[in-house]
């Protein structure tokens, strides 16, 4: 019987933890707001480039864990900064920019990946 376990970093109760803690997840794990995440990770003080590389090391732990038992699926969801306006702010910037390049690792190690866009999804790999 498959269990599900959605987990939302856009929840007042969300703690970056509880998207790296693998043992607790269900058969079936949602992880949406990745840009939010990122965003806690980059409220480390930490370079761009460690954030980067602590992000793929995690990606890679997340992909661990679904491999492991071909049952296990992992959704993962985030929001695309890099439409719109550039922000003024330093540190918004530097956000969108750690985004989309962890996104960009991401989806080098995904199996497949959807753009959705006003509802309408498009298979980019996979």
């Amino acid at each position: 019987m498959k269990t599900i376990k959605w987990l939302s970093a856009y929840e007042t109760t969300f703690e970056k933890e509880d998207f790296e803690n693998t043992s607790t997840f269900a058969t079936v794990t949602i992880l949406q707001g990745l840009e939010q995440y990122i965003r806690a990770c980059l409220q480390s003080n930490e370079t761009s480039d460690f954030i980067r590389k602590q992000f793929f090391a995690q990606c890679e732990a997340w992909l661990a864990w679904e491999q492991t038992e071909p049952e296990r699926t992992l959704i993962l969801i985030g929001n695309d900064l890099s439409k719109g306006v550039v922000p003024v702010e330093k540190e918004n910037r530097l956000w969108r920019d750690v985004t989309g390049w962890c996104y960009q690792d991401l989806t080098t190690m995904a199996a497949q990946v959807d753009l959705i866009w006003y509802g309408i999804a498009t298979r980019l790999k996979g």
